[in-house]
């Protein structure tokens, strides 16, 4: 698997830990946009399997959580693959993918995680 990072290029907190990380300084590391171009449905599985859940992609702080009445509904594992796919706010982010271990948000604590593992790239 290769290490990738999703993220959205509007979004200064995913500029801010790209930076803070160095990842733009490794070459072995492949960006997506999420915006321009969208996760697919291998993608989203392959996050699942190193996540553990697609729950643990899906970001609650999104705008369209509560105006879609997300929030009033008992989600299932498929209807947060379904909206992940269908609306990229949804994608907790950014979702780094460095040597096969997944890094998802923003916390400080996967942000240092995230960083001491890009670190370790040739």
């Amino acid at each position: 698997m290769a290490n990738k990072i999703y993220h959205l290029a509007t979004c200064s907190t995913n500029a801010r830990i790209i930076e803070e990380t160095a990842a733009r300084k490794k070459k072995s590391i492949t960006f997506q946009e999420i915006k321009t171009e969208p996760i697919t449905p291998g993608q989203i599985d392959e996050m699942k399997k190193l996540a553990g859940s697609y729950e643990a992609l899906f970001s609650r702080v999104a705008l369209k959580f509560r105006s879609l009445g997300l929030n009033e509904m008992q989600l299932t594992e498929k209807d947060y693959r379904k909206y992940i796919l269908q609306e990229y706010t949804f994608l907790k982010r950014p979702v780094m993918i460095i040597n096969n271990k997944i890094f998802i948000g923003n916390t400080k604590k996967n942000v240092e995680a995230a960083k001491a593992e890009i670190a370790k790239i040739k």
